[in-house]
């Protein structure tokens, strides 16, 4: 995208992430609007930031107002010295900082239609109903799309029209489903049946397309057929019967179809909110006796209308941050025609974030404006909560995309803004890619500044009084003498905001063991959830994982691929065996085949110039793509059957083709120049890019022999290769020629068994297991996070009162449900959950620490009889243990017997053991019981 705002080519690494979300079609479309945003309240600027970030051609932002006390719970761009100036004005420079992309400019004037006709998009916030209803009808008229959005207090609602006729491109943003064919019948409705390798996964009404069918050619390349489905590996298309006889073979792909959607400019749902309760009330019941028909109701509740009319002078940083999610995704959808608009309104409310006890009502007094920056909070729960909120301190894990909206988040409600804190540790510096989502972040920290740091301070402009510290720890049991026992027991709560599994199934054991309340969540592109745990109430993190990720066979990786990902997990694979592993196996001993690995590194393969590089390259080349291929052909040749009479290259099985190399093949030439320069990296050799150059050096008749190369290493004195490290994200410069190789290695492969090539982009999002991301996820999560996060803070018991969600902005969707409360376990009459344990004293009154015997008979007096007692990997005590081993330790202390068995000093940090106990009961059956967390400090 060009700086001026016109169309040029898209900056892939900057919207890296987001591309995988949207597309370049889309993000091309996206660059041709100009959109405006009315009313610069925290909703308005929540808006701005994401369609910012998102980048469309123009942001114009718009306000006839003055910043207010209130407007500083959740305007995260005002300051307190802004009060009283224009919020477009104050704003405009500090969003202009998020996209060099997006020109953004300000105008206070009155929005007349000869104003609106410049845009594309236009999304009012905090207006009254008659602008609504003008501009609503003008833009309506002028097919100039609109979105409505408003905020009021725990309240939140969303209106689009974007005209008569809109057409959608891609419902859903899902990739097209794709599946091999093993049969198709000649009927008036052919029946398709798919391999039953897995299930197809096509929905009735979905539109294919087929190639590479053998037999029933008329089928390849045919316009996209509607389906119908028969079942799991069959369904229905079009009538067959004249068609030619099925032989073989065949591929059949889900064709994405456009929709055409409609919309209508009425706005009948949306109203002011009278300030006074039985106004409101009174003026529900007059609307609703005006009506007919289903949009009648018997009996309004009256309660809830009262308790909308109460907070309506509220404005919460977490509400506003998932409209603003939603409205700024709707602006998106309305530029691009990608994925499903709302269809017209959206109504949310988070009422039960308000205080639990019937009896606890917050007074007028309690709610007053204090012309502090937390009026629009204090609106809502009153000035108690406030006070609450600034007493925590509370652990962050990760400033990526979703620390940095928990930060902004947590400053604008006030968090450890007290005698709290916040501690944020990320051990990752700004890279490029970051900036398209990682909103606290700009151009000028890239590569330089660590994320944990350069957050704290962004916040610390935000709001100067929260109390903040950046660390830089990864979180494992590495860093447990930081994040020790006082650290976490010092803790009201831990927020994760972590991209891997592993590390968030690391801090739910440290939340469990520690019993503090941990806010997690995630986010896949458009699809986000948040999920709650509570100790005492809920299950944890870990109670429930996601299937494992389906593996690649290894003898399809190796020989028989038949899609893109198999070759670019080959082609990782060639590279890691290539460029990494030689690397990490040199120290030690190592078996056979790792030394003839490295003999190839040090010695038979040691290239001395760029030329024998170039030459390795090409002898590698004709190794694998052409040597390699002749000799599975001459192994299993094209015509060979199987046991049974069939052929043995079909089904899955694709049969492949050997390469002939030629230098005016870009896709060969493009290995070739990889391949040798990561090879004269490994060896500190200057490589080169100049193709004519590399061209010239392959027609050298030591390329083209091809024979053994052996440059002879007279000395290895002080030789050491480049460790390649292959991390492949979007932080990657791309001049390491890391996925330059593995492009051109994949797709040369999938040449060899005709299969359709990847691009760049594409490549990457695979080979390196890319989660797509986009700022409006993001920031609608951690705004459900937030809501959350006031929950906690009040000390709310009641399970219902909790929410985990789940969205999908592309469909939209939206679900939310009670957490799942912790599964119940009993030994005897006790119950008992995971969040219990058993706490057992080390240090007896007379100072000694308890010995194995000791702690064996106090589980006996609880008629637990220990069978079995292991501290980690590490296993202390058993029954069948052997007798003089047993005599040995019974008169141990139990912690000389942990560092005697496990070879390993307990550090000062370290105030108690966890131990795993197998018990049986009075009946000799085992039974399941808690932990014990022996203490001995």
């Amino acid at each position: 995208m060009a700086k001026n705002g016109n169309v040029a080519e898209i900056d892939e690494g900057l919207y890296s992430r987001q591309l995988y979300v949207l597309g370049h079609d889309a993000m091309k479309r996206m660059q041709n609007s100009n959109v405006l945003i009315s009313g610069l309240r925290g909703l308005g600027v929540e808006i701005a930031k994401n369609v910012i970030l998102g980048g469309v051609k123009s942001v114009t932002l718009h306000d006839q107002g003055v910043a207010e006390w209130r407007d500083l719970s959740s305007q995260f761009y005002l300051r307190e010295e802004d009060l009283g100036k224009n919020r477009a004005e104050v704003s405009q420079n500090r969003l202009a900082e998020l996209n060099s992309y997006v020109p953004v400019t300000s105008y206070t004037g009155a929005l007349t239609n000869d104003y609106l006709t410049q845009f594309q998009v236009v999304v009012l916030t905090n207006s009254t109903l008659d602008e609504q209803m003008h501009i609503g009808d003008f833009c309506h008229s002028k097919g100039i799309k609109l979105i409505i959005a408003d905020t009021r207090g725990l309240f939140g609602q969303l209106f689009c029209d974007f005209g008569d006729e809109m057409m959608v491109y891609d419902t859903n943003g899902e990739q097209p489903l794709s599946a091999m064919i093993s049969m198709i019948t000649k009927d008036s409705a052919g029946v398709v049946t798919c391999l039953d390798e897995a299930r197809h996964g096509f929905e009735t009404g979905d539109h294919v397309t087929f190639m590479e069918v053998q037999g029933m050619t008329e089928l390849n390349g045919c316009p996209p057929i509607e389906i119908k489905v028969l079942g799991p590996y069959t369904f229905s298309i079009c009538d067959t019967s004249s068609f030619s006889d099925y032989v073989r073979g065949g591929i059949v792909t889900q064709v994405k179809m456009p929709k055409k959607v409609a919309f209508v400019s009425e706005l009948v749902h949306f109203r002011l909110v009278p300030s006074d309760a039985d106004e409101l009330v009174a003026l529900a019941n007059d609307v609703n006796a005006a009506q007919s028909g289903p949009a009648k109701q018997d009996e309004l509740d009256e309660g809830l209308l009262k308790k909308l009319s109460c907070m309506a002078a509220g404005d919460l940083a977490p509400v506003n941050a998932f409209i603003g999610g939603l409205a700024a995704q709707e602006v998106m959808k309305a530029c691009t025609g990608k994925f499903m608009p709302i269809m017209q309104w959206l109504y949310f409310d988070a009422l039960e974030c308000l205080p639990e006890a019937e009896e606890t009502v917050l007074t007028e007094e309690e709610c007053m404006p204090r012309s502090c920056r937390y009026d629009g909070q204090i609106a809502v729960f009153g000035s108690k909560l406030q006070d609450l909120l600034g007493k925590q301190r509370y652990f962050l894990v990760g400033a990526g995309a979703i620390g940095c909206e928990l930060l902004k988040n947590f400053a604008m409600m006030g968090l450890a803004t007290g005698e709290g804190e916040v501690i944020v540790t990320d051990m990752d510096t700004i890279e490029k890619s970051n900036l398209n989502r990682q909103f606290l972040f700009r151009p000028w920290d890239v590569t330089q500044k660590m994320k944990s740091e350069t957050a704290a301070a962004a916040v610390k402009q935000m709001n100067p009084s929260i109390r903040i510290t950046g660390h830089q720890n990864r979180v494992g049991p590495d860093t447990e003498r930081i994040y020790d026992d006082d650290f976490f027991e010092n803790l009201d709560g831990v927020a994760n905001a972590l991209d891997n599994v592993d590390a968030r199934m690391y801090m739910d054991r440290r939340c469990v063991y520690y019993r503090k309340p941990l806010l997690e969540s995630g986010t896949l592109g458009t699809k986000g959830n948040v999920q709650v745990v509570i100790p005492f109430l809920t299950e944890s993190y870990s109670s429930s994982q996601d299937p494992p990720e389906k593996s690649i066979p290894i003898c399809t990786l190796k020989n028989f691929p038949n899609a893109i990902e198999h070759t670019l997990q080959w082609a990782r694979d060639e590279f890691e065996g290539l460029f990494k592993q030689p690397v990490e196996n040199l120290p030690g001993a190592q078996p056979l085949e790792v030394v003839e690995a490295v003999y190839k590194s040090l010695v038979s393969e040691y290239p001395r110039s760029w030329e024998q590089c170039v030459a390795w390259a090409r002898n590698h080349w004709q190794c694998q793509y052409s040597n390699n291929i002749r000799q599975l052909l001459h192994n299993f040749p094209p015509d060979q059957l199987t046991s049974s009479g069939a052929p043995f290259w079909s089904g899955p099985k694709r049969c492949p083709h050997p390469l002939e190399f030629s230098t005016s093949n870009d896709l060969h030439m493009d290995y070739i120049v990889a391949a040798a320069n990561l090879v004269a990296q490994a060896y500190g050799l200057q490589g080169s890019t100049d193709r004519a150059d590399v061209a010239k050096v392959l027609q050298d008749p030591f390329c083209t022999a091809l024979i053994p190369i052996c440059f002879l290493l007279g000395g290895i004195s002080g030789f050491q290769l480049d460790l390649m490290c292959f991390a492949l994200s979007p932080k990657d410069d791309d001049t390491n020629f890391h996925m330059d190789f593995i492009v051109a290695a994949s797709n040369l492969r999938a040449e060899n068994y005709d299969i359709p090539p990847a691009d760049r982009h594409k490549s990457k999002l695979i080979a390196g297991k890319i989660i797509p991301a986009i700022a409006t996820t993001t920031a609608a999560v951690v705004g459900l996070v937030c809501l959350e996060l006031l929950k906690i803070v009040q000390g709310h018991k009641k399970l219902e009162s909790y929410k985990n969600g789940f969205m999908n902005l592309s469909l939209p969707f939206f679900a939310f449900s009670e957490p799942i409360a912790a599964p119940k376990h009993k030994y005897y009459e006790i119950d008992w959950t995971l969040w219990d344990r058993f706490e057992v004293k080390g240090i007896q009154p007379s100072g000694e620490e308890m010995t194995l015997r000791q702690f064996l008979d106090y589980f006996k007096v609880q008629r637990l009889p220990i069978t079995m007692l292991s501290q980690g990997v590490s296993m202390l005590y058993s029954f069948f243990m052997p007798a003089a081993k047993l005599k040995e330790r019974l008169e141990l202390p139990m912690t000389e017997i942990v560092t005697k068995v496990s070879k390993k000093k307990l550090g000062k940090h370290v105030k108690a053991l966890v131990f795993e106990l197998c018990c049986n009961d009075i009946t000799d059956e085992d039974v399941e019981v808690p932990y014990v967390r022996y203490t001995i400090r």
